[in-house]
C-alpha cells in the first residue's frame, strides 16, 4: 500500500493527496490444502489492486507458489509462517503449509515412479549441488538427473536421485529403479561431459 499511494503510514505528505489508506477487509481464500483467512489492505479510490490474492477472488495459487518456493530455499514451516504474517499479512499455520508442500511431495513421488520407454538410445546422467532440509538441518547433498534421448531425439528427464555420495550401491538402484520402470536397452550411457 505504501508503494501505491506514495507514501509511509501517518506521512504527512499524504494529507490532501486524495487519496489514503481505509482500513481492511478480511476474506477466506480457498487453497489446495485448506483455506487460508487474509486481511486485504484497502484505500479510499479502491484503486489499490493487491497481487498476491486479486480483488473478488476466492482461489489462489500464488500463495501455495510462495510456501513452496520458501520452502524450497530451506525455510521451516514456522519460518513460512512468519514470513507470510510480516510480508503479506497472510494467518497460516505450519500444518497448512505441511499440507501444501505435501501435495507436492505426492506428485513429485508419482512423477518418479512414472513408466519410461523401454528404449533410449542415449542416457546421459549429470549431478548439480543443492541445498536440502533434512531433518531439521541444511545440508549440501548432489541432486543426480538422467536424461533419456528418445528414438525421436527428444529429452526427457528419466528421474532425480538426492544423494549425498555416489557410488557402485547407488547407481545400481538408481538403474534398478529405471529397470523397474519399464527401461530394458540403452545404447550409450554417459556423463554430460561426454555430450559437450
Amino acid at each position: 500500500m505504501t508503494d501505491h499511494l506514495g507514501y509511509e503510514p501517518g506521512d504527512p505528505a499524504g494529507r490532501g493527496s486524495g487519496n489514503s489508506r481505509n482500513g481492511r477487509s478480511a476474506k477466506t481464500v480457498a487453497t489446495t490444502a485448506g483455506p487460508v483467512n487474509v486481511t486485504v489492505p484497502r484505500d479510499r479510490n479502491s484503486t489499490f489492486a493487491p497481487q498476491i490474492v486479486p480483488k473478488h477472488s476466492r482461489r489462489v495459487g500464488a500463495i501455495e507458489d510462495i510456501i513452496l518456493s520458501l520452502y524450497a530455499r530451506g525455510l521451516s514451516t514456522r519460518e513460512i509462517e512468519a514470513h507470510l504474517k510480516e510480508i503479506y499479512d497472510i494467518n497460516t499455520s505450519p500444518a497448512l503449509i505441511s499440507k501444501i508442500t505435501d501435495v507436492v511431495v505426492d506428485e513429485i513421488t508419482l512423477w518418479q515412479n512414472r513408466p519410461v520407454d523401454e528404449v533410449y538410445p542415449i542416457v546421459y546422467v549429470d549431478a548439480i549441488r543443492i541445498r536440502v532440509r533434512d531433518r531439521g538441518s541444511v545440508t549440501l547433498k548432489s541432486a543426480h538427473l538422467v536424461v533419456g534421448v528418445d528414438v525421436d531425439g527428444l529429452k526427457d528427464v528419466l528421474g532425480i536421485w538426492i544423494a549425498a555420495e555416489e557410488g557402485a550401491k547407488f547407481w545400481a538402484h538408481v538403474l534398478t529403479q529405471l529397470r523397474n520402470r519399464g527401461l530394458r536397452d540403452v545404447l550409450i550411457l554417459g556423463r554430460v561431459e561426454s555430450f559437450v
